[in-house]
């Protein structure tokens, strides 16, 4: 039990935060209404949470390669708390747009800090690890989402936003208690030795290649959960309903891909298994288009299926291209890079889908998932990268 004490209080702890976030989430866009009258300021909200956890990353990474990753950790789901205290409690828009900016500081080393500290403490098996802590990211947006859908009639959205901010405060508690830093050597601030590693990653052709495989897993994932449901109710006639199971669809084939290989990575290799998460999107992004009604769900599981399996081998590679002192710096780089995509692919997707009738945007994006897939082909062909991670 003490071995894993780590890994069970990440777990554990994200779990629970994620499963009030799957609650709240639906609730701000309404809250921002209620608060202006007017549609146009709900986006704000994706900015509002975005600029700070993109922008967090990269300095996050180093400098708990310097100072650990618990504290860090320790204060996100602190600073998430807070977040939930300022939607409940919040009588201006001003007010929920600086409880976002909170949550997307909170947030930033929970979703990069807490896999490079898994990948340290169990690296003969990394890619399980990694696999495990980002389902439980996505089981617990599952079931917070079903929650809500199911007390929507008996509670108010204060009662849920405070709720949220519990969890948050329980995820603290069980980091203190249970979460542990790796020993590693720490780097004395302005040694640079952090820049210089990533620079020599950043000059290797494979990792180059993987970098911009999660620049389009980011593109991929923030168009399904944007665009994507858009074009499901504008072209395809779903209802409200028909579109949330989308969404308890996509977080589960997130959420169950990378639970079945993330192991699978560990024994097949790491750039075999991102190929085949990128044919797995690559098909679903293209079929899903042509398909009506129900039948669009098995290629949509497929895609974002796909978008799991490549999301955990694509980390647990990064994380083993690099020595133990660089792994919160370069975790901080992926969702750095992720975040790029994130921004970048609702956005041309939604123009290319309102220029072209809803099917270019989307089989433009699988084209560049099946580009990706031979890409990576050829350079594990061609071995430029020999590390143990390939």
């Amino acid at each position: 039990m003490k071995k894993h004490s780590s890994a069970i209080a990440l777990n554990l702890s994200v779990f629970i935060y994620m499963f009030g976030v799957g609650v709240i989430v639906p609730l701000l866009p309404q809250k921002i209404i209620d608060l202006t009258g007017s549609l146009t300021t709900v986006g704000w909200l994706a900015s509002a949470f975005a600029l700070p956890f993109v922008l967090l990353q990269f300095p996050m990474g180093r400098l708990s390669g310097r100072y650990g990753f618990r504290r860090f950790l320790l204060g996100g789901y602190i600073i998430c708390s807070l977040s939930g205290l300022f939607y409940a409690f919040s009588d201006s828009r001003e007010a929920v747009f600086f409880g976002r900016l909170l949550q997307g500081m909170g947030e930033a080393p929970l979703w990069a800090l807490a896999p490079a500290l898994l990948s340290m403490r169990y690296p003969a098996a990394k890619g399980r690890a990694i696999g495990i802590y980002n389902a439980a990211i996505h089981m617990g947006l599952t079931l917070g989402s079903g929650f809500g859908i199911l007390a929507a009639g008996y509670w108010k959205s204060n009662e849920f936003f405070l709720l949220f901010s519990l969890l948050g405060a329980a995820g603290a508690v069980i980091v203190l208690w249970g979460a542990k830093d790796p020993r590693m050597p720490r780097i004395p601030l302005g040694d640079g030795a952090d820049w210089r590693g990533l620079k020599r990653l950043l000059k290797q052709p494979a990792a180059i290649a993987v970098l911009s495989g999660i620049i389009l897993y980011g593109a991929g994932y923030g168009t399904s959960i944007t665009v994507l449901p858009g074009f499901l109710i504008q072209a395809k006639g779903f209802t409200q309903a028909q579109a949330g199971f989308y969404f308890l669809l996509f977080y589960t084939g997130i959420g169950l891909s990378q639970i079945i290989t993330g192991p699978l990575s560990d024994r097949c290799g790491r750039r075999r298994t991102m190929v085949w998460g990128l044919l797995m999107a690559a098909a679903g992004f293209w079929q899903f288009p042509g398909r009506t009604g129900w039948m669009v769900y098995p290629w949509l599981f497929l895609a974002s299926a796909g978008l799991g399996v490549f999301c955990v081998a694509a980390l647990a590679w990064l994380n083993n291209s690099v020595e133990d002192a660089l792994k919160g710096t370069v975790s901080g780089a992926f969702y750095l890079f992720w975040g790029m995509g994130y921004f970048s692919g609702p956005l041309l997707s939604g123009r290319a889908q309102e220029g072209t009738g809803g099917l270019t945007g989307f089989q433009f994006l699988a084209l560049l998932f099946l580009v990706q897939a031979l890409s990576q082909v050829v350079i594990r062909r061609r071995k430029l990268a020999r590390t143990p991670c390939n």
